[in-house]
């Protein structure tokens, strides 16, 4: 007997003795160890069983399995910013190299992998669907789908996976939570690329409006600076034109005035651009001299003298000092409005009445000349108004008359 089963026996079997006192029929193998058919007495000889100690196949994986995993995160981390799609690929094919690593992983080792692949395939996918275009996330999402269809589909084997135990229903429950993963991952990055976008769109939308807005005030303090005194030298250079050679003396007198006022509206000119140059970010300058205000109107009122209307201003109510905007916005609605007076109401005289009281300043301008066109006079002023209160009132009625109303706020009470 031992002759015909010493050379088909195992090197394992062959250092088992059978202990004294045993007999042959009650000879039971050791564990691990199968009787095999040809056994001259139990049927055949022995051999080791298939059912090995679970420890005997977990300490592989985690020496191989765990660090292969963690080396392929590592290295599709340093590619996702430039190589998106190749990162993905990493991780999806280096999973199903890290779970061949040993011929048999842990069913454990297997579901902690599953988890940390989903998880990281998700947030790439995320990462595309939100910073690169929607063709490269489509990309994406299909090859993470079609990574976890194909598995399953095609029965691909996974060494510790076998189908009907807990390890295979793990990995296909992976391979299905893989496929939804990327498709919520998806939806939630391209949300985030959405809402980037729009908010991108409303901030250029407010760049375009605040320039906008920046180009019509450009032209509103182009046309008060330059109308009015444009207005004065046309009529000045053609009452000189007339008097030239019948009366020199006025002419000359209407020279200098159109001197006096083109000398004023060039520096009138060369303060606003100065103002607009040094308003750029980071100039750290001040415009140069302050902005014209309610208390210009007697110089205002001498060069419409000289054009042959008579300015008078009546002040009423309170004289306190007004916020720069309105004070600017009330002095260009006056000079407005009386340029218009001097080009089209054919008055020699008009009245202005400044009235400030109950939080609120009032500015009134009539004329006694012929009237016009109810559209016609002071419309440059309307966008100061609405943009501050009312919008001015016109009317014909043997003149023009221009009231505006604008809000002055309280001042801010002082601290002890």
């Amino acid at each position: 007997m031992v002759a015909f089963m010493g050379k088909n026996m195992p090197q394992p079997w062959r250092a088992a003795r059978r202990p004294a006192g045993r007999s042959a029929q009650s000879r039971d193998p050791p564990a691990g160890v199968c009787p095999r058919a040809d056994d001259p007495v139990r049927g055949g000889g022995y051999d080791r069983c298939d059912e090995l100690d679970p420890g005997e196949l977990e300490a592989p994986v985690i020496m191989w399995g765990l660090p292969a995993l963690g080396c392929t995160l590592v290295g599709s981390a340093l590619l996702l910013r430039r190589l998106p799609l190749a990162a993905l690929a990493v991780v999806l094919g280096g999973s199903a190299a890290s779970a061949a690593v040993e011929p048999a992983p842990a069913r454990a080792t297997l579901v902690v992998a599953a988890v940390v692949v989903v998880c990281g395939a998700g947030l790439e996918i995320c990462y595309m669907a939100a910073t690169r275009t929607r063709g490269v996330s489509v990309v994406g999402v299909a090859m993470a789908v079609g990574f976890g269809v194909l598995i399953p589909f095609l029965n691909v084997p996974l060494p510790g996976a076998q189908s009907g135990d807990i390890g295979g229903s793990a990995v296909h429950l992976a391979t299905i939570a893989l496929s939804l993963a990327a498709i919520l991952a998806w939806l939630i990055g391209n949300s985030i690329r959405l809402a980037h976008a729009r908010a991108e769109a409303l901030t250029a939308q407010s760049a375009t409006q605040t320039a906008l807005a920046e180009r019509l005030r450009i032209a509103r303090e182009l046309h008060d600076i330059v109308a009015h005194s444009i207005g004065i030298i046309a009529i000045q250079a053609g009452a000189a034109h007339r008097v030239f050679d019948t009366s020199p003396a006025e002419a000359r007198d209407a020279l200098a005035a159109i001197e006096a006022t083109s000398r004023e509206t060039l520096s009138g000119l060369r303060r606003m651009v100065t103002g607009l140059r040094n308003e750029e970010p980071g100039s750290g300058r001040a415009a140069l001299g302050p902005a014209p205000g309610l208390a210009d109107l007697g110089r205002l009122a001498a060069q419409t003298l000289d054009a042959g209307v008579r300015v008078e201003v009546d002040w009423r109510g309170s004289r306190e000092p007004l916020p720069a905007d309105i004070d600017l916005s009330a002095f260009r609605i006056v000079q407005e409005a009386v340029a218009n007076v001097v080009r089209h109401a054919g008055a020699g005289e008009c009245l202005v009445v400044i009235d400030r009281r109950d939080g609120q300043l009032s500015i009134e301008i009539t004329d006694g000349g012929r009237g016009g066109d109810v559209a016609s006079p002071a419309c440059a002023s309307a966008p100061r108004c609405s943009a501050a209160s009312s919008p001015p009132a016109r009317g014909p009625g043997g003149g023009f008359r221009v009231a505006v109303r604008l809000p002055v706020p309280a001042p801010a009470p002082t601290q002890a």
